[in-house]
């Protein structure tokens, strides 16, 4: 009954911002080819991802997933910290 398959969204970003507790904005780019024009254009978006801990520093390109809702705005949760990038 309670054996349900669920998958959740998984994510890739840059940390944006770390100045609110046990929380980052995490900006996600991603690149899509306009239908009439043929050129890719850039579209981003912020997230703002629980960081327990504040483990995250600015610039860290991150993956995370979604969740239960943690506030109004923090429905993810940060899955791995994958490299640095510069600044």
């Amino acid at each position: 009954m309670g054996d349900k398959n669920t998958s959740r969204k998984v994510f890739s970003g840059t940390v944006a911002s770390v100045k609110m507790k046990d929380t980052a904005v995490v900006v996600v780019r991603r690149y899509v080819k306009h239908p009439r024009y043929q050129k890719f254009v850039q579209y981003s978006k912020r997230y703002k991802v629980h960081n327990s801990g504040n483990t995250l520093a600015l610039g860290q390109i991150v993956s995370f997933e979604e969740c239960r809702p943690i506030s109004k705005d923090k429905k993810f949760r940060i899955l791995t910290n994958e490299r640095s990038e510069k600044v």
